[in-house]
């Protein structure tokens, strides 16, 4: 099936979960990445169950902290 991630066209299984899309994705420290999907944040809780469908628009979102 195909989906966007991150601004890219993907094929992926039917069915992925995202857990399993995050490390398809070799994402860097996904413990501290949100995922939205079709713009509205996912809990971390259902990464592991939420199935993605086709035509899904996904971003892995990092939130940094800095500044003075």
């Amino acid at each position: 099936m195909r989906i966007t991630v991150s601004g890219e066209n993907k094929e992926v299984k039917d069915g992925i979960t995202i857990s399993e899309l995050i490390e398809q994705e070799n994402v860097e420290t996904p413990e501290y990445v949100s995922v939205s999907v079709n713009e509205e944040f996912e809990q971390r809780a259902n990464f592991d169950t939420k199935q993605l469908k086709e035509g899904d628009v996904v971003e892995f979102l990092y939130f940094m902290g800095g500044g003075r």
